[in-house]
């Protein structure tokens, strides 16, 4: 079933949300309106029990998120500038840190706030004709949404700070030698491989799959011991679950096993 936002459009296959960015005319930027609609779809996603993984994606062929919308935001005072900086990254934030896996499915550019889209997905597929950058430096801005502290963490702090530095864009085979891709797909078999990944990913025991989402974003802000203490605790959580209990009684009766999700 799609539903339409007019902005953003989703479709629900089983435990798979598609979420589509749609102004393809202004190359998929995000304007208010669109990032309203967009934080409107994620809330719908996250009432929804039966879905566990999302796609991210834009419309048409060009883009998958060109970036913020400059006309919105070359008149903006100092704390209107701000405002919408909080904003945005709390959105993001919603994204990284939720239960839901996110992975971006990037058809074309992916530059400024459409990086840092892409950033805070778990997973980023892209196909051979995208471009990605962090060009805020060319507008005398930093980038805001973000990508300072995603994108340092992802490709390391010098690849991070020569793309914002000097604001040039990157091919797919660039983002995929660097990291900040996991891999690269012909443009007619993007959207093939980010659904079979998604369903290989829904087919997984859901709490599962969100304790491995924790465990990773919030072990990456301990030092290593706390982490490992951490580690340690969300793994017991397992053994509180019916999914652990039919998982390894599936592996000794040699099945396939029967997630319940709980």
């Amino acid at each position: 079933m799609e539903t339409s936002h007019e902005r953003v459009i989703t479709e629900k296959f089983d435990a798979v949300t598609l979420i589509k960015i749609n102004r393809p005319q202004s190359l998929n930027a995000l304007d208010p309106l669109t990032l309203q609609q967009l934080g409107a779809a994620i809330t719908a996603m996250e009432a929804d029990p039966q879905t566990k993984v999302a796609i991210i994606t834009g419309a048409g062929s060009k883009a998958f998120v060109a970036g913020g919308d400059i006309g919105v935001m070359q008149p903006l005072d100092p704390l209107g500038a701000r405002r919408i900086a909080v904003d945005v990254q709390q959105l993001l934030n919603r994204i990284e840190y939720g239960s839901t896996v996110f992975i971006a499915a990037i058809n074309g550019y992916a530059l400024g706030g459409g990086c840092e889209l892409a950033l805070a997905c778990d997973i980023r597929i892209a196909a051979d004709n995208a471009q990605l950058g962090q060009p805020e430096v060319n507008l005398g801005i930093i980038p805001g949404w973000g990508a300072t502290q995603r994108l340092p963490r992802l490709v390391g702090s010098s690849m991070a700070k020569q793309l914002m530095l000097t604001g040039e864009r990157i091919n797919a085979a660039q983002a995929a030698q660097i990291g900040l891709v996991n891999e690269v797909v012909t443009a007619a078999e993007l959207m093939g491989r980010a659904h079979e990944l998604a369903q290989s990913i829904a087919a997984k025991p859901k709490i599962a799959l969100q304790l491995i989402k924790e465990a990773v974003n919030n072990g990456l802000e301990m030092d290593m011991n706390r982490a490992f203490a951490y580690e340690a605790d969300l793994f017991g959580l397992c053994f509180a679950t019916a999914d652990q209990k039919e998982g390894m009684r599936a592996f000794l009766e040699k099945r396939q096993p029967n997630w319940r999700d709980e």
